[in-house]
């Protein structure tokens, strides 16, 4: 009789991106993801073959979970100026709120392993291309509709942008600290005007 799985992979891949999430990948240890996925050591080697490849998968579930989600939803509720700069509030308010783990996974992963591991590093170069064009439509689009200097060069705006919202999500786990925070987001809105 063929093995078959008795969870739910979705809720699999959310508890080992929050253990990662949590430590780091290095520190995440195989005792850890059995306890944070509920599911036994055996099942966890059967459907993800091992530690790297559950780590890629459940960055894969937080870039589109997280990221690509969190991007949509402000895009829709807001007009393009208000978009960027609420990028930058939800970044502060989350760390402030504590409703995360400290930082962003992908930054996170960056710092850890993108000098090392090529496939992760793709990862996260996707990610970071995607959260600029964001920036750079929502800039074209408030160019348009008058709320964005148009002396701005989109594209160089937008490169900008992601190099202070980057800092910002390191800073939110160093030195979370809301004023210093809120300074970044500051300077951020100062290259719209």
């Amino acid at each position: 009789m063929p093995w078959e799985k008795s969870y739910n992979e979705t809720d699999v891949l959310t508890r080992a991106m929050n253990a990662f999430w949590a430590r780091g990948y290095e520190a995440t240890s195989m005792s850890d993801l059995v306890e944070a996925t509920g599911i036994n050591r055996g099942s966890i080697y059967s459907a993800f073959t091992d530690k790297h490849t559950l780590f890629v998968r459940a960055l894969k579930h937080y870039d589109t979970h997280h990221r690509s989600r969190f991007l949509h939803k402000i895009r829709q509720a807001n007009p393009p100026k208000e978009a960027i700069l609420s990028v930058f509030e939800a970044a502060i308010q989350a760390r402030a709120g504590g409703k995360q783990p400290s930082g962003c996974l992908l930054v996170n992963t960056a710092l850890e392993l993108s000098d090392h591991d090529p496939e992760i590093c793709e990862i996260i170069r996707e990610s970071l291309i995607e959260v600029e064009q964001f920036f750079q439509t929502m800039i074209e689009e408030g160019q348009i509709d008058g709320s964005i200097n148009n002396a701005r060069d989109p594209h160089e705006t937008a490169q900008a942008l992601l190099g202070l919202f980057m800092g910002l999500r390191v800073l939110s786990r160093a030195r979370p600290e809301k004023p210093l925070l809120t300074t970044i987001s500051k300077q951020a809105a100062m290259l719209l005007e």
